[in-house]
């Protein structure tokens, strides 16, 4: 009895899933993503706001790179936090475009 999987099988359903070929739902994709890359821009901005309230103990020395490096840390949280189900900012924005989406369709 042959068990093995064919890899072929597997690759292409995942290509078929992750594809779509309907014009509203890639608008609606990239509606989905441009959702999540505002949250990312919003929760970024409350991180920065965040770190100017926390006093410079002056442990560690300010300079450019130092500062670089917590920029880019912060836009990665921000991306990571904002990614899958988020703070329901980019949700929410989600669901109120999405109407006026498939409105301006019907027209």
């Amino acid at each position: 009895m042959n068990l093995s999987i064919d890899p072929r099988t597997m690759l292409s359903s995942t290509n078929i899933k992750d594809q779509a070929t309907d014009p509203k739902e890639k608008e609606l994709q990239a509606l989905r993503r441009s959702c999540r890359d505002f949250e990312a821009i919003y929760i970024n901005e409350m991180y920065k706001a965040m770190r100017k309230t926390v006093p410079d103990s002056g442990l560690f020395e300010k300079d450019m790179a130092s500062e670089l490096y917590k920029e880019m840390l912060d836009m990665e949280l921000a991306k990571q936090t904002a990614s899958g189900k988020g703070m329901g900012v980019g949700e929410a924005m989600y669901d109120q475009l999405k109407e006026q989406l498939s409105t301006k369709r019907e027209k």
